[in-house]
């Protein structure tokens, strides 16, 4: 979706857009069960990704502000405000347990907006029983029978096994770049509205990869949120490392062979704190022969914290970025990049042929 180049102060006119009460696309604010969606015929849409999509996204940020939205909050969560309404939508799924602590106070104010919210929640139990319960309100909202919910899982199964080889073609192999395997993997939460179309997307990725890239230096794991800053990938890579592992959105590609829908997403990391994800970040960074880690965390973010946990247990160095709003690589940032990139260089071994 396209956004708008207008100021803060031009932006607070922007028109509303209108649909019909047979609008089949469903808001989310974080990853949720889609297949339960496609299964009933509705049509997912991230709202995190159309806001960071935009051409502007800091004008939507300031737009959200000149509605009220205070400075000290999440712009996400302004980010994800705004983009309900630029889409027009009557409903949005708002994840009220299991993501960010601001979601709440954004349903409210999204259903004084008169735009229907729609609550899901990953119990933090992380419990078979708690979670069916939450998928089974879902489609009985949705009206997504069970045979139509397998279907969808397997459907989505074969377009996120494409995301996940782009993921291991950019990472073991190197023909793929960090940015486009990370925009596979992140896209992955709504599949882009079309899984079809998303799926012809990923194949003409891995249709047309790169030569293998060589020793490329330091290997790099990003670490966090998607990350709001523009430009990150490529600011690593002209500081002479290579992003191999992008945590939260490979998690959205559903990496872990699942049973059925509940068993999926209780190994989904990401809602359940920072166990399951230390667990996970290890097992990569032996795996993909990880040197150092880059974790972005999200000003205002209970999620910050996180970053003391990360730096006890996990056994390489990791650089801790912090974005406030949308925008590209900053001076100051790039050097800290640049910096740890050198260091390390130093601290890596020699390596014997081919780096992977």
């Amino acid at each position: 979706m396209s956004g708008s180049s207008l100021s803060a102060t031009g932006s607070s006119a922007w028109p509303s857009v209108t649909t019909g009460p047979d609008d089949p696309r469903i808001g989310i604010t974080s990853t949720v069960p889609s297949e339960v969606l496609y299964a009933a015929g509705r049509i997912p849409v991230d709202l995190n990704n159309v806001f960071v999509g935009s051409e502007d996204p800091l004008a939507w940020v300031e737009w959200a502000e000149s509605q009220g939205f205070p400075r000290n909050c999440c712009a996400w969560i302004k980010g994800i405000y705004t983009a309900a309404h630029r889409s027009g939508l009557r409903r949005v799924i708002i994840v009220s347990e299991g993501d960010c602590s601001q979601t709440h106070a954004l349903g409210e104010v999204l259903r004084d907006d008169g735009i229907e919210t729609i609550p899901f929640a990953f119990p933090q139990s992380r419990q078979p029983e708690p979670l069916a319960r939450e998928i089974s309100a879902l489609a009985a909202y949705c009206g997504a029978t069970p045979d139509a919910v397998r279907a969808a899982k397997n459907r989505l199964d074969a377009v996120r096994s494409m995301a996940l080889e782009i993921d291991r073609v950019a990472w073991a192999e190197g023909r793929i770049g960090g940015a486009e395997a990370h925009w596979a993997l992140v896209s992955c939460s709504d599949m882009c509205g079309n899984p079809e179309q998303f799926a012809e997307r990923l194949l003409g990725i891995l249709r047309h990869t790169e030569d293998p890239a060589g020793d490329a230096g330091p290997r790099i794991g990003l670490l966090g949120v998607p990350p709001m800053i523009d430009g990150l990938h490529d600011c690593v890579e002209e500081a002479g490392a290579r992003v191999v592992f992008a945590e939260v959105p490979r998690q959205f590609a559903m990496p872990f062979p699942a049973r059925d829908l509940v068993d999926q997403y209780l190994q989904y990391t990401y809602p359940y704190g920072v166990g399951p994800r230390l667990d996970d970040i290890g097992a990569q960074i032996a795996v993909r022969r990880i040197d150092g880690l880059i974790h972005y965390v999200q000003s205002f973010c209970f999620r910050q914290i996180a970053d003391l946990l990360l730096r006890r247990h996990l056994p390489v160095p990791i650089l801790t970025l912090e974005g406030d709003r949308p925008g590209p690589v900053d001076g100051a940032t790039r050097i800290r990049i640049e910096t740890f990139v050198d260091m390390l260089g130093v601290r890596r071994p020699p390596k014997e042929g081919r780096w992977r």
